[in-house]
């Protein structure tokens, strides 16, 4: 079975995989984490293509029904999945998006991506009992299929949420895209640059 880090010997496409936050809601093209992520790759040398298919108000059943043909068309190396808000927003059965989330990782394996999860909660008015369970599955899915997890990168906007979030209270600014980045670069750094270094001895 060809690997992942053989088949980005072949592809460095990273697919990212996300809702809003991802997507640069409310903000211009070039300002969102994700472009951010792009540029800091190419600035150190790492040639990956980063495709941002992430869609505003997505949950886990979209993103699940949307996968096969974006993996079909991009064949990536890595797919960012940062879904999951959304369906705590709606308060959507946390097995539900669990069994869709493990789904879209074996999706992902199945085509020699890589998959990584990056951990999402919601907030505390859910009740201590539901939120639990929300955050808890990305952990557990992370290490019963061993596979990176990106801790939840807007934690640390959070003790400053006037200054850091858009009017609406939910989507970051354009100021607060590099520390989503910063938040995420110490799970996605390692694994970019050792497939890199796999592919180009």
């Amino acid at each position: 079975m060809l690997s992942w880090a053989a088949a980005a010997a072949a592809d460095t496409t990273i697919l990212v995989w996300g809702d809003s936050i991802s997507a640069g809601y409310g903000l211009d093209t070039d300002a969102g984490w994700v472009h951010l992520l792009e540029q800091r790759l190419h600035s150190q040398g790492l040639p990956y293509r980063v495709v941002n298919a992430s869609v505003s108000g997505e949950t886990t059943a979209g993103g699940l029904a949307r996968l096969p043909e974006a993996l079909d068309k991009f064949h990536p190396a890595v797919v960012l999945i940062e879904l999951g808000g959304n369906d705590g927003l709606r308060g959507q059965p946390v097995t539900e998006m669990r069994a869709n989330l493990e789904r879209m990782v074996d999706l992902c394996t199945a085509a020699h991506a890589q998959p990584v999860l990056f951990e999402m909660r919601i907030p505390s008015n859910y009740g201590p009992v539901y939120s639990d369970r929300f955050t808890a599955v990305f952990g557990q899915i992370a290490q019963q299929r061993k596979l990176p997890l990106v801790p939840f990168f807007l934690a640390a906007l959070v003790p400053e949420h006037d200054r850091w979030f858009q009017e609406d209270g939910i989507h970051p600014t354009a100021a607060a895209q590099p520390q989503l980045l910063d938040a995420a670069w110490p799970t996605l750094a390692p694994l970019l640059k050792s497939a890199h270094a796999g592919a180009h001895p």
